[in-house]
């Protein structure tokens, strides 16, 4: 049985850090899942997609949103994904996601949750300005 579960999240205050965990049991990342992925949602708002990587090749996608703050990268030895997440700002205040997928994921999609088919149970970002 897959599980992820992520951890890391927090509050802080913008412009601040905070480095998000997803620990894989089940399923080995590396070579088990083509693609894992960190997403995001806000209240009232959609989900959305923000970083993921080819576990194959480690080719990595990001948001515009978050282009140049945040960083997604893996730990093999850990079976642990990571999204380190700089310069914070209040919008990016969430419930974060990760989620892998064993598919062959389209480029286009890659970022859309749709595209996944395990999920953890997510951790709260709070940034306050």
């Amino acid at each position: 049985q897959v599980q992820l579960v992520e951890s890391g999240g927090g509050s802080v205050q913008a412009g601040g850090s905070l480095r998000l965990a997803c620990a894989a049991s089940g399923y080995t990342y590396s070579t088990d899942f083509n693609f894992m992925g960190w997403f995001r949602q806000a209240p009232g708002k959609e989900r959305e997609g923000v970083a993921a990587f080819f576990t194959g090749g480690g080719t990595t996608y990001y948001a515009d949103s978050v282009e140049g703050r945040f960083t997604i990268s893996q730990d093999n030895a850990k079976n642990t994904v990571y999204l380190q997440m700089n310069s914070l700002q209040p919008e990016d205040s969430a419930m974060y996601y990760c989620a892998a997928t064993t598919d062959w994921v389209p480029r286009r999609v890659r970022l859309m949750g749709a595209s996944y088919n395990f999920w953890g149970q997510g951790t709260q970002v709070t940034v306050s300005s």
